[in-house]
């Protein structure tokens, strides 16, 4: 525990996690990452979703996106990943 009382991960808050997990992806697959969509403690790590571009096209709301999932032990080191899905940069989720 932290001094004021918050509880730390022995490697570093939650956005150091989630930066490491997305350094880690990007040098394993040479995919940039645009943004971490979603951060899940897991029982052995983390599971963070990451968005990258896979396909730049012109218009760039036409570029081929994807999601994956990107895991990462209690020590902060990459376990593995997956791709999840696959969409055009300018859809939207149906509800």
């Amino acid at each position: 525990m932290s001094q004021n009382g918050d509880q730390r991960e022995e490697h570093g808050d939650l956005a150091s996690v989630v930066r490491g997990a997305l350094e880690q992806f990007a040098e394993l697959t040479r995919l940039e990452p645009v943004a971490a969509t979603g951060v899940r403690r897991e029982q052995d790590g983390w599971s963070v979703l990451v968005d990258v571009v896979e396909l730049e096209r012109i218009p760039s709301t036409t570029s081929v996106m994807a999601t994956y999932r990107v895991d990462v032990d209690k020590s902060g080191a990459l376990s593995g990943y997956e791709r999840l899905r696959r969409f055009s940069r300018g859809s939207v989720d149906q509800s």
